[in-house]
């Protein structure tokens, strides 16, 4: 770190590395400068003019604060601090200038906008500008942009601050967005009219500081001030994105980021963001048992009764899905193993090793992706198993590092080194002599769920973990179910995997596991959110809440154990899920001995402690693999459609437009050449 500098802000001296930027140096200080165009995370663009402050000694008009480095400030009189000011005269002048600049062309119509109440523009007009206009020309209006289904624009607003062309630049890593014109002329506009291809766009509504770019599907639908809020978690994909859901009584509105550097920083993906009109729709909201091939409504008492009788005495397989929480994890495997029956979580059949924790997660956290200089991705494209993911590791290259590819060639929105696409690339990759200036390097190796469902997916996981040992890399193994971890943790497996667990069973109890095929002939108890393809299948179901109507604990993708809370209630007499199987094992007589989730919870510690340390990554044992035969497949990814994942995206009618124009987008050479 370089030697700190001392400069005086408002008369107050305060010690900040000469590398950071004037606005940056007022932060550490706790003062407050006011931008449009400033992001933490963008690039700096510096048109906006707002953060302007005043720097003594210096040029005798005002400097904008995010593009002027504490080392460029010339030092005081006889070497006195450099001395720069917030509140002076000038700078209360320069701000009101360009407030009024700003206003000049912005339409009054704050009463209809859906940014209205959590408004940049808004809240700095009020601090910092003047209550008149000397304007009286005519104003200069905008034709809006189709952006497609998420993003509505009102361009007319726009105040050309450049936030949505620097994101879809330089970390969703498209070139869709641009800024044409000069002066009174400029305006924000996309390339040829196109919509965004990016499963990041809706990040461009919240870094918008007007209203000139909101959400299509929440427009006009609620005020911030009607609106609950609640800090939770995301599990549509198994990153663990920290987010907020906004309630409206019973309905969730909206669903917004969370910052938390370690995670997902302050971005989400558009699955994230905008799935919870499938939270409304084809949900389950009572008990159905199945007469003569069709479901008919049964009360809670009649269906736990069925659901016993069906289960006693015969042989039980209990299966865990993408969505469900550690607790009902842990609840099913104690009820289900009491009475003698095996549980998997491995649905999709990934040969992840039980109770090797270094095999099924890694070593690396998600923040070690931002100092690597190398990373090799195996059998995953991140770019759809992990959108914010792939940020980060954009910008891990746009930084310098190297990135190679085992896989089908993908565009990942930065360039890679290919490797190959077959088990022979990854054999030869692992077994390469490796020189002592790779192994000084930080370096990771990023293995994908697709990678390691082959019937060799153990030897895959084994040439991977050589190959980090030889590199002195860090590995990731890349979830797409946001259960699974939290699952392999709790020991929720069967020897042999799902066909081993389902082998003979007379009952399956289905928790959620939408993506598995149940061959006829068991009896299948369904218990979940969404009449989905497990509904479809099952004798008995049993309605359960969805992840924002329930608190539970999620483990990401890096072992990151972190609670999410509910933000609403289950619609009809759907029940939280721990508290259905509570209830089905007192019908069993097997009682499970907790009467509460904190009981529960308690349990659960004890029985695996890591997982009483929220939001804190623990460190793995290394137990690298030994079966090294691999077979001749080629590499498949884990995620073909990114918005139809799981059943709440597929009860969702944007994610199936969103799932549609994407189709039709791969299907068009013109637009594949693009």
């Amino acid at each position: 770190m370089a030697d700190l500098r001392t400069i005086k802000i408002d008369g107050r001296e305060i010690e900040v590395d000469p590398n950071l930027t004037l606005i940056q140096a007022c932060e550490q200080a706790g003062i407050e400068v006011p931008r449009f165009c400033y992001h933490e995370r963008l690039s700096i663009a510096g048109n906006c003019r707002m953060c302007l402050v005043e720097v003594v000694g210096g040029p005798p008009k005002p400097a904008a604060s995010c593009a002027m480095q504490v080392k460029d400030l010339r030092p005081g009189k006889d070497g006195a601090p450099s001395e720069i000011r917030t509140n002076s005269p000038m700078v209360k002048k320069a701000r009101e200038g360009v407030m009024e600049f700003l206003l000049i062309n912005h339409p009054l119509d704050c009463p209809i906008c859906d940014q209205g109440g959590e408004c940049d523009l808004q809240d700095q007009a009020m601090a910092y500008g003047v209550d008149f206009s000397r304007y009286r020309e005519p104003k200069r209006a905008a034709e809006e942009l189709n952006l497609g289904p998420l993003v509505e624009t009102h361009m007319t607003r726009c105040i050309s601050c450049t936030r949505c062309v620097r994101f879809t630049t330089e970390v969703a890593g498209i070139t869709q967005m641009g800024q044409t014109g000069r002066g009174e002329d400029s305006e924000i506009t996309s390339y040829l009219n196109e919509t965004l291809n990016s499963n990041l766009q809706g990040n461009i509504i919240d870094l918008c500081p007007v209203g000139a770019l909101v959400s299509k599907p929440y427009a006009f639908t609620a005020r911030p001030w009607e609106l609950t809020k609640t800090e939770t978690i995301d599990v549509m994909d198994a990153l663990g994105s920290n987010i907020r859901v906004d309630t409206k009584g019973r309905e969730v509105m909206r669903i917004l980021p969370r910052n938390n550097d370690a995670v997902n920083e302050e971005w989400v993906s558009d699955k994230t963001r905008f799935v919870w009109d499938g939270l409304r729709r084809q949900r389950l909201d009572r008990p159905y048992i199945r007469e003569n091939g069709k479901l008919r409504a049964a009360d809670w008492g009649e269906a736990l009764a069925a659901a016993a009788t069906a289960m006693k005495g015969k042989k039980i397989a209990g299966l865990i899905g993408d969505l469900v929480p550690v607790e009902a994890t842990f609840s099913l495997k104690q009820m289900i193993e009491g009475l003698g029956g095996k549980v998997e979580c491995r649905t999709d059949r990934a040969r992840l090793p039980a109770g090797n924790r270094s095999a099924y997660v890694g070593t690396a956290t998600i923040a070690d992706i931002d100092d690597a200089e190398m990373i090799q991705l195996i059998g995953t494209d991140p770019r759809n198993e992990a959108p914010v993911l792939n940020a980060r590791i954009r910008r891990a290259w746009s930084r310098g590092a190297m990135i190679g590819l085992v896989g089908e060639p993908v565009d990942l929105t930065y360039e890679y080194a290919h490797v190959g696409n077959d088990r022979a690339a990854l054999e030869s990759l692992s077994s390469r002599e490796i020189s002592q200036e790779t192994k000084d390097k930080p370096t990771m190796v990023i293995v994908g769920q697709g990678a390691i469902r082959e019937a060799d997916g153990e030897a895959v996981l084994a040439h991977a973990m050589r190959l980090a040992e030889n590199t002195n890399s860090k590995l990731l193994i890349l979830h797409t179910a946001a259960a699974r971890v939290g699952a392999m943790d709790v020991g929720a497996v069967t020897e042999g995997g799902l066909d081993a667990a389902i082998d003979g069973a007379e009952v399956v109890y289905n928790l959620g596991a939408d993506e598995v095929d149940i061959a006829p002939g068991a009896f299948v108890i369904y218990q979940g959110s969404h009449g989905d393809r497990g509904a479809h299948r099952a004798d008995l179901i049993l309605p359960g809440a969805c992840y924002t109507e329930e608190n539970g604990l999620f483990v990401n993708t890096e072992g990151r154990p972190q609670l999410a809370m509910r933000a609403n209630f289950a619609p009809g007499v759907a029940k939280e899920n721990w508290a259905i199987l509570r209830a089905l094992s007192a019908e069993l007589g097997t009682k499970l001995p907790w009467d509460n989730l904190s009981a529960l919870r308690r349990a659960l510690v004890e029985a695996v402690p890591h997982l009483g340390q929220v939001d804190q990554v623990a460190a793995n044992e290394w137990q690298p693999l030994d079966r090294f035969d691999l077979g001749n497949a080629g590499f498949r990814y884990a995620v073909t459609d990114f918005y139809l994942t799981n059943p709440i995206a597929r009860a969702s009618a944007l994610m199936g437009e969103l799932s549609a124009m994407a189709a039709a987008r791969s299907a068009s050479p013109d637009l594949a050449a693009e």
